[in-house]
């Protein structure tokens, strides 16, 4: 007989995790999370979760609390002896982080994919990574869902004229193939040079958009420096419109700021990151039911090939 799952949550993920749960059929498990004078943190889980299969529900955005917190849980949960550990991961921070680009840096990717796999996760299910390959970080199996499974339909829903699929960038051209395959699209690719981090000194477009209605495809949005910028050109080039579908708002800065004054019709993205603005140009879509699914299939050992809509 197999025994009943379990979800439990990470404190910046609650409202997801909650709705998941919801989509699920199952109540959020209680933790308590005892608070030291000095900042230190300790979650409990305040109910038994021996030999069986326990969900932890966490994205890894910024503060780094949120990744410790993270893997206390993954720990308590080990030595609790669930059977079953499966860091639920919508968002994976620290992605950008995959490789060494420049002499003496880390790769914080794989840093974190150890820490992981040594507090104990026995699984993880992550969406959308900012490189494929960190799947291949892990000694443990990577249920790697993509945001395209919902971003599709609701493109489709629209029911453009003359639609084109933009990358903002080189790095992101097969995500925007991907896509232009599925909606029967063209593509076009946003060639953009950098100086430094964050900051764009030239972009240019390869492939032509007027009279196009453009969809600016991307896995995250941070400042949303490179995605305002390839939208206000894509109009200068003779757009009739530009939407962009990110899956991981992650939108720390200006961002907020940049894409108000941008030609930028409107910005999707998911609740992979809690959204709190207030701004009528950007549209939030959940994965709480992607995600309940996908739970629902590992637990009961079903295929979960259907959502690997890339």
């Amino acid at each position: 007989m197999t025994p009943q799952a379990k979800i439990f949550a990470c404190r910046g993920s609650r409202k997801i995790a909650e709705n998941i749960a919801e989509a699920y059929g199952l109540p959020l498990g209680e933790v308590v999370i005892q608070e030291f004078s000095d900042g230190e943190f300790q979650p409990s889980f305040e109910e038994t979760v021996r030999g069986g299969r326990v969900f932890l529900i966490g994205s890894t955005m910024q503060p780094t609390e949120n990744l410790m917190e993270l893997l206390l849980m993954i720990d308590a949960a080990h030595r609790a002896s669930a059977k079953h550990i499966t860091a639920v991961i919508p968002y994976f921070g620290w992605a950008r982080q995959d490789r060494k680009d420049k002499p003496r840096v880390p790769i914080g990717a794989k840093m974190v994919a150890n820490l992981l796999t040594a507090a104990g996760a026995t699984r993880i299910m992550t969406m959308d990574l900012h490189a494929d390959q960190i799947q291949g970080f892990f000694e443990v199996p990577v249920d790697h869902v993509f945001a395209s499974s919902i971003f599709v339909p609701h493109i489709r829903n629209q029911k453009l004229d003359n639609l084109t699929i933009a990358s903002p960038d080189m790095g992101g051209s097969k995500r925007a193939n991907n896509y232009a395959k599925w909606l029967e699209s063209e593509v076009v690719i946003c060639y953009k040079q950098r100086k430094k981090a964050n900051v764009i000194d030239k972009m240019t477009v390869i492939g032509n958009v007027e009279g196009r209605n453009v969809v600016l495809i991307d896995d995250m949005i941070d400042t949303a420096g490179t995605l305002t910028t390839a939208a206000d050109m894509l109009y200068d080039q003779g757009a009739l419109s530009v939407q962009a579908y990110c899956t991981h708002g992650v939108l720390s800065g200006k961002a907020i700021k940049r894409i108000e004054k941008s030609k930028l019709d409107r910005l999707v993205v998911t609740d992979t990151i809690p959204q709190t603005h207030d701004t009528q140009k950007i549209e939030v879509l959940s994965i709480a039911g992607l995600f309940s699914d996908v739970m629902q299939k590992v637990h009961k050992h079903e295929s979960i090939s259907s959502h690997f809509l890339e």
